[in-house]
């Protein structure tokens, strides 16, 4: 197995080794850096269709095993814009780029059918949120002290994505294939807006950056890795720099098959990846990368969260730790979104205290 990867600056080990009783923040730290945590960090993710649907029971997979890791407030001046409720809604919701979602149910986020900017034209009008980059970090900074789980800062930074809601999906593909100087103008506003994002949380007492791009489809990438490489590598290592430069983790999160650039997302210093490793294969992805990232979970809510049985989660949750768990790495996240069964969610985090109690004895 290659060499496991650390830190950069002052490990966990070393922090807390005046303070026997370790927090969760601690405890994730430990996890990242490969350096024998005492239990598995945990995380659920949940979105409101299970709160519309098992509000009793997501409460009570939240009493029995709660998170080691919390998101910190977006807090521009008194408002906390972390997440508009309006986003889940049914019917039209307008985000802070103006970018216009549908949403054919409650509980979920819709999808953009048109696009912001319909013509190469209209370019000059695209106006960035500025006001976003007003954090107050006095607030923000209140809120990490407070805390003694590890805090991630409290907005995704997502250029892929965010070119789509842009242009649309189906534009954004036929952009990247053309290659008009005007994509090029738009990737650069779009990415100066997220340097000083990064650069703005970076200086807040959060944990961690946080990115998100979905870049697979089922099987493959959604775009060639050379194009990945070419186009979107290069700003994702802007973001990671800033985040080296504050000593920051950093938090990224992909939907989909892209096993071909996990090697990049390391190289450039991505230290916990989200993404479903079913769909990869989990044996492949520890032989692979074992001891070089953490797995920010997850367990297949595709098939086995959704239609699986207790025994179907149990041998998931036990094929993630024998492949991927080496002395940390594994973040033990799933996502409670539509369809999951409530049961099948508790019976991951019970599975994975089983897992502890058995490694222990």
């Amino acid at each position: 197995m290659a060499s496991k990867r650390k830190a950069q600056w002052p490990s966990a080990t070393q922090k807390a080794s005046s303070h026997p009783q370790l927090t969760s923040r601690d405890l994730v730290k430990k996890t990242l850096e490969f350096a024998r945590p005492e239990r598995i960090p945990r995380q659920l993710w949940f979105l409101p269709w299970a709160e519309k649907n098992y509000s009793s029971q997501l409460r009570a997979i939240q009493k029995k095993f709660p998170d080691d890791i919390v998101t910190a407030p977006r807090m521009i001046g008194n408002r906390d814009l972390t997440d508009s409720p309006q986003r889940y809604q049914k019917g039209v919701y307008i985000d802070e780029w103006g970018c216009r979602f549908e949403n054919v149910q409650s509980g979920t986020i819709g999808i953009v059918n048109k696009p912001l900017l319909e013509n190469w034209q209209d370019l000059e009008k695209l106006k960035t949120p500025d006001e976003y980059l007003k954090l107050n970090r006095e607030e923000i900074n209140r809120f990490c002290h407070a805390e003694k789980r590890f805090v991630l800062a409290g907005t995704w930074i997502r250029p892929f994505e965010r070119l789509q809601f842009i242009r649309t999906t189906m534009n954004l593909l036929l952009d990247l294939a053309e290659q008009p100087p005007e994509l090029f103008e738009l990737i650069r506003r779009m990415h100066q807006f997220y340097i000083k994002e990064a650069e703005a949380w970076a200086r807040t007492d959060v944990d961690a950056l946080t990115l998100m791009d979905d870049w697979g489809t089922q099987k493959g990438m959604i775009v060639s890795p050379e194009l990945w490489r070419k186009l979107f590598k290069p700003l994702y290592k802007d973001y990671l720099e800033i985040a080296r430069h504050y000593k920051k983790y950093v938090f990224f999160h992909s939907d989909g098959c892209i096993v071909d650039i996990i090697p990049e997302l390391i190289e450039v210093g991505v230290h916990a990846l989200n993404s479903q490793l079913f769909c990869m294969g989990v044996k492949s992805l520890g032989e692979k990368f074992r001891g070089k990232i953490t797995f920010w979970g997850e367990i297949d809510r595709q098939h086995i969260l959704a239609f699986g049985c207790r025994d179907d989660v149990c041998r998931a949750v036990k094929e993630v730790h024998t492949h991927l768990y080496s002395d940390g790495g594994v973040i033990a996240q799933c996502e409670f979104g539509p369809g999951a069964k409530p049961e099948n969610i508790e019976a991951v985090f019970q599975t994975w205290s089983e897992i502890e109690k058995g490694t222990k004895e």
